[in-house]
C-alpha cells in the first residue's frame, strides 16, 4: 500500500514538469519570428500545426489504450517522447549546437538548417507526449486515488500541482536566454521521467479491454454496407443482440440503414467475438449516436480557428507591446495565466450552472455562449490591433519590427479573457452535453469528449488555410496583402474583423443544428424498422411514414 502511495507523487511529478513547458512554448511564436527570422504567417502556421497534432492524436490513443496497451504503457511511452522532445528542442538553441557550425547568437544568422530541424522534430515529439498526458496521465492518477482517503503523499503530489505552476509563472519568464528558458523545463522534464520510471515495477495497470468503441463503430458501417439491400425483418428478435437476458434494446427511429448491421440472415450463426458481417443492436445505437453528432461537431472547428489566433498573433502583438508597471516589467505569460485562470474559474460557475438546470437546451445555450466570446474576442482584437497600428505609424515604426512602442500590453487583457471563456463554455458544456447524450459506456463517452478535442484541433490547422485563403482574396485588384512578414507591416486587424464574421456565422449555424437535434430520452424518438422498409412507431402508430429529423 505505501508503494502505492508513493507512486501517486512520482506520476505526479510528470504534471509538473508538464506546466513548466507550457509555460516556455507559450513564447514560442516570439522565439521563432525574432532568432529564427521567420515570417508572421510562417511561425504561426509551425504552432498551428503542432498544437492540431497534440489534439487529434488523443483519438488514435485511445484506440491504442483500448486495444492493445493500456493506460501505463501508453504513458510510458509518451512520457519518453515528452522528455525526448523538450530536450531536443533546449538543443536546438544557437549556443547548443557548435556541431552545425553557425554561431552561438540568438539572430538568425546563426540557425542553421541541422537546428530547424531539430527543433521541428523535438516540437513533433513533445506534441506526441502532451497528446499522451491528455489521455492517460489523469485517468491514471485518478486510478490510483480512486478508492482511498487522502494521505500525505497525495497532499504532496497536489501540493506540487498547485506551486510548481506559480513558481514557474513567476521565475520561469524573468529567464531571458532561450537556451535556459527551454532548457530548465527540459532538465524538469526529463528528471519527472526518471522518478515516473523509478516506480515502474511497483505500478499496476488493467489489461486493455480489447473493445474499442472506434472500432465497434467502423464494424457498424461495414457490416450495414454488406446488407445494404437486405429488407428488415418483421420481428425484432432477429436483430443480433435485441434481448440479453432480461434487458431489451429498443431501436431508434432515425439512420433505419445502420440497423441492416444487426440482421440475423437466414442460416447466419451469431459469433462468440467480433465480426465485420454481424454487429448487436447495442452497438448499432452507440455508433448512430456518433454519426447524429458529426453536424455539431463541425461548428466547433471556427472555434478552433479563434483558438489558434491567442497562441500565435496575440502572443507575437504582446512581445512588441510595453509590460512596465512602473519599475516592474511584467512577462507575457502572465497573459496565459489570465487565459487560464478565467477557464478555471468561469468552468466551475459553467458547471454548477449546469448541474442546477438539469434540462436539454443548457448544455446548448452554455456552447453557445462560448461562441459568443469567441465573436467577442474576434471584436476586441480587432479594434486593439487598430490602435497599436495607429500607435507605430504616429511614432514611426512601422520598418523598426523590433521596437517595443508604448502601448500597454494590458490592452490585449480583456481578448484573452474572452478566450478563456470560449474555452470555458465549450469544454465544460460539451462535457455535460455528452455525459448526458452518450451511451452508459463511459469508454464511448471518452471518445466523443477527445472527438471534440479533435476537431478543435482540425479548427487550429484551418487556421493556417483561413491565412492563406484571406490573403489570396486581400490582393486581389492589385492590394497588398493583409499578411505580411513583419507584424507591423500585416493588417491582422482585418483578419479579426473576417473572423468575427465567420464566427457570427457559425453561431447561427450551431443554433440552427442544436434546434432540430432530438435529445436523447428514453421514451422518445423509438421506433421499429418493419419488413417493408417503414417504421412501426409505438408512440405514434397511426403516422407510419412520419419524416425523421436527421438530428434526432
Amino acid at each position: 500500500m505505501a508503494d502505492e502511495k508513493k507512486s501517486f507523487v512520482r506520476i505526479s511529478a510528470l504534471l509538473w514538469a508538464d506546466v513548466l513547458v507550457a509555460y516556455a512554448l507559450f513564447v514560442m511564436q516570439n522565439y521563432l519570428t525574432d532568432v529564427w527570422g521567420l515570417s508572421l504567417i510562417h511561425a504561426a502556421l509551425i504552432l498551428n500545426i503542432w498544437n492540431g497534432v497534440y489534439r487529434i492524436l488523443p483519438l488514435f490513443f485511445l484506440y491504442l489504450v483500448d486495444k492493445y496497451l493500456g493506460y501505463l504503457k501508453l504513458l510510458v511511452f509518451t512520457s519518453l517522447a515528452y522528455a525526448a522532445g523538450i530536450t531536443m528542442v533546449a538543443v536546438s538553441t544557437p549556443p547548443l549546437a557548435n556541431a552545425t557550425g553557425t554561431c552561438k547568437r540568438y539572430e538568425p544568422e546563426c540557425v542553421g538548417r541541422a537546428q530547424k530541424d531539430i527543433l521541428i522534430a523535438g516540437l513533433a515529439l513533445v506534441a506526441v507526449g502532451v497528446a499522451g498526458n491528455l489521455v492517460s496521465l489523469l485517468p491514471y492518477l485518478k486510478k490510483k486515488s480512486d478508492g482511498t482517503s487522502a494521505n500525505v503523499y497525495q497532499i504532496i503530489g497536489l501540493i506540487g500541482v498547485v506551486v510548481v505552476p506559480i513558481v514557474g509563472a513567476i521565475a520561469l519568464p524573468y529567464i531571458r536566454p532561450p537556451t535556459l528558458k527551454f532548457g530548465i523545463p527540459a532538465i524538469c522534464t526529463v528528471v519527472g521521467t526518471f522518478l515516473f520510471l523509478t516506480g515502474f515495477s511497483k505500478y499496476t495497470d488493467d489489461d486493455p479491454s480489447r473493445n474499442s468503441p472506434l472500432f465497434n463503430v467502423f464494424r457498424v458501417f461495414v457490416a450495414a454496407s454488406l446488407k445494404i439491400f437486405r429488407s428488415h425483418p418483421v420481428s425484432n428478435k432477429d436483430y443480433h443482440g435485441y434481448e440479453i437476458g432480461k434487458k431489451k434494446f429498443t431501436t431508434t427511429r432515425c439512420l433505419g440503414g445502420l440497423h441492416k448491421a444487426a440482421i440475423i440472415l437466414p442460416g447466419e450463426v451469431p459469433p462468440t467475438g467480433k465480426s465485420w458481417t454481424l454487429c448487436t443492436v447495442e452497438q448499432v445505437e452507440e455508433a448512430k449516436i456518433a454519426v447524429r453528432m458529426v453536424p455539431m461537431w463541425m461548428t466547433f472547428i471556427v472555434c478552433g480557428v479563434v483558438a489558434a489566433i491567442g497562441d500565435t498573433y496575440f502572443v507575437e502583438q504582446a512581445g512588441k507591446l510595453n509590460r512596465n508597471i512602473g519599475r516592474i516589467k511584467l512577462p507575457i505569460q502572465v497573459l496565459l495565466l489570465v487565459r487560464r485562470s478565467t477557464k478555471d474559474w468561469l468552468g466551475g460557475k459553467v458547471t454548477e450552472f449546469l448541474k442546477k438546470f438539469k434540462t436539454d437546451w443548457a448544455p446548448s445555450c452554455g456552447i453557445a455562449a462560448g461562441m459568443l466570446c469567441s465573436i467577442l474576442c474576434c471584436i476586441s482584437a480587432a479594434l486593439v490591433e487598430r490602435k497599436r497600428l495607429d500607435v507605430v505609424r504616429s511614432d514611426g515604426l512601422l520598418d523598426q519590427p523590433d521596437k517595443q512602442i508604448k502601448m500597454s500590453i494590458y490592452w490585449l487583457v480583456f481578448q484573452f479573457v474572452l478566450l478563456g471563456g470560449l474555452e470555458a463554455f465549450l469544454e465544460n458544456s460539451v462535457s455535460v452535453y455528452y455525459r448526458d447524450q452518450s451511451p452508459e459506456s463511459v469508454a464511448v463517452a471518452n471518445y466523443l469528449v477527445n472527438f471534440i478535442r479533435g476537431v478543435t484541433g482540425l479548427g487550429y490547422m484551418c487556421s493556417a488555410l483561413s491565412v492563406y485563403v484571406v490573403g489570396k482574396i486581400s490582393e486581389k485588384g492589385g492590394r497588398t496583402n493583409w499578411f505580411q512578414h513583419t507584424l507591423n507591416r500585416s493588417r491582422l486587424d482585418n483578419y479579426y474583423w473576417v473572423l468575427a464574421g465567420l464566427s457570427s456565422v457559425n453561431m447561427v449555424v450551431f443554433v440552427f443544428v442544436a434546434s432540430f437535434y432530438r435529445y436523447k430520452k428514453p421514451e422518445e424518438c423509438r421506433r421499429t424498422p418493419d419488413a417493408g422498409g417503414g417504421y412501426t412507431d409505438p408512440y405514434n402508430e397511426g403516422d407510419q411514414n412520419r419524416t425523421c429529423c436527421c438530428f434526432c
